[in-house]
């Protein structure tokens, strides 16, 4: 059942029956349940006029949001392993995972090809990219990448253990946690204790991410400060284009697509539950830039939105490696303006299908960690026959529209987890219990400071 009051709530009013009174008393209680993910958006404020207001000077408090942000990474790895494993260990037949995976990856294919198709028909509308002049400079030190097959291999394995246990070997890792997953579920009542030790695991890290998000507002904070620091200086010229076009688009997708997924997967109530217990995943994705880093968010605000364990637990941490909605808007842009700069067409129908075809294969190899579209944007120039001065270009577009492309990605993840769950449990899925839905110990951090002060 989703989670959107705390736990007082059925008993403030009771023994009231005016109106005024029960008025400010639901008032109160909102702004309870609401005060951590308020004091969030208030720190990302604060951040932002700092940026504005001290410009490059704000990047001297960049530490106290680094802080954060290693934090959350060094807490990402065990959770999505003893999350997904546990999951999977859990789940009652190999069908139920297949399932799953089936239609996670329909669902992650639907929404990557509409979002590639809003940007093509928002720069089609603006012609926003006609007439761009962009001074080229060739590229410092390109790294090699290697085979698309060498590429494969190291993204789904690594060749030595310690790896497993990095950011940067995330879907390595996920792997390596399905197929724990699958051994403890094969060997019966032997893998039981082990599957217990999974599950408490997950429990634990969960709490972890309670613990390390009362420090949130003033990482974020922080980071945020140094962020619009450091862009600023960036939105110059024929750049501040992609930074127009883009950041009204994301707005738009983020608030109209993901609503109708919702409600597609849950109704009005669908809705109400989604945007109830997104605050979290959205300021922690928009301040650091990861999907990854906003994975213990987003599986805390599964549970509160009520999406079963199994679907969440592989769905969002699986999300923040292969789902980027945001990452398809931001190659069909990356693509267009390179078009109008070199003086081709885009706007074909070839181009066009090729164009949201790239943008799908550059969403599914950009990892869920900063900087990690490096391989997208030489996919993008060689399949295009661009040369390799144009590579600097995508890359400044990439990092000035980073922050919100990283957001839709992140979010996205929980909206796909909502519609899984109505494709496989159904319309009433909101109403099913799950097995962990009832603990309280891993409540809103609202909920857990008033708790607290009760």
């Amino acid at each position: 059942m989703p989670n959107t009051t705390g736990p007082s709530a059925t008993s403030t009013n009771s023994s009231n029956d005016s109106t005024p009174p029960r008025s400010a008393s639901r008032l109160g209680q909102i702004l309870r349940n609401y005060r951590f993910p308020l004091l969030i958006l208030t720190g990302v404020v604060i951040g932002a006029i700092i940026g504005l207001i001290f410009g490059e000077k704000a990047t001297v408090i960049k530490p106290f949001g680094t802080l954060f942000i290693n934090m959350m990474f060094t807490l990402v790895v065990p959770l999505v392993f003893f999350s997904i494993s546990s999951a999977v260990a859990g789940m009652s037949s190999a069908t139920r995972l297949g399932k799953i995976l089936g239609s996670m990856l329909g669902i992650f294919a639907i929404t990557g090809i509409i979002a590639s198709i809003v940007m093509i028909a928002a720069l089609w509308i603006t012609k926003a990219t006609e007439g761009v002049k962009v001074e080229m400079t060739q590229p410092e030190d390109v790294e090699e990448v290697g085979s698309i097959g060498d590429q494969l291999v190291s993204t789904f394995v690594v060749d030595d253990f310690s790896k497993i246990l990095s950011a940067e070997h995330m879907l390595a890792l996920i792997v390596f946690a399905v197929i724990v997953g699958i051994a403890t579920s094969k060997i019966g009542a032997v893998g039981k204790p082990f599957a217990q030790f999974l599950r408490s695991g997950s429990e634990v890290f969960l709490k972890f991410t309670s613990i390390i998000m009362y420090y949130a507002p003033i990482g974020l904070g922080a980071y945020f400060a140094a962020l619009i620091g450091e862009l600023g200086a960036q939105l110059v010229g024929d750049y501040v284009r992609a930074f127009l076009v883009y950041y009204p688009v994301a707005i738009v997708y983020f608030v109209v697509a993901f609503t109708l997924y919702a409600f597609l997967a849950g109704g009005r109530r669908g809705i109400f539950a989604f945007w109830s217990n997104i605050i979290e995943p959205t300021a922690i994705s928009l301040g650091t830039s990861s999907s990854v880093a906003a994975i213990p968010a987003n599986l805390r605000a599964g549970k509160r939105i009520g999406v079963p364990r199994d679907i969440r637990e592989t769905i969002i941490p699986i999300g923040a490696t292969i789902h980027m909605e945001g990452s398809s808007l931001s190659a069909i842009l990356k693509i267009a303006f390179l078009f109008a700069v070199f003086g081709r067409d885009f706007f074909t129908p070839g181009n066009i299908l090729i164009g949201i075809a790239v943008a799908l294969l550059a969403g599914m190899v950009m990892a869920g960690i900063p900087s990690g579209g490096f391989i997208g944007e030489l996919m993008i120039i060689t399949l295009y026959g661009f040369p390799a001065a144009a590579l600097p270009i995508i890359q400044i577009i990439g990092t000035v529209i980073d922050p919100p492309a990283t957001t839709v990605n992140a979010v996205g993840d929980q909206a796909s987890s909502m519609m899984v769950a109505r494709v496989l449990d159904g319309k009433d899925w909101m109403d099913k219990s799950d097995d962990d839905t009832t603990d309280e110990s891993e409540g809103t951090l609202a909920e857990v400071a008033s708790t607290e002060k009760s």
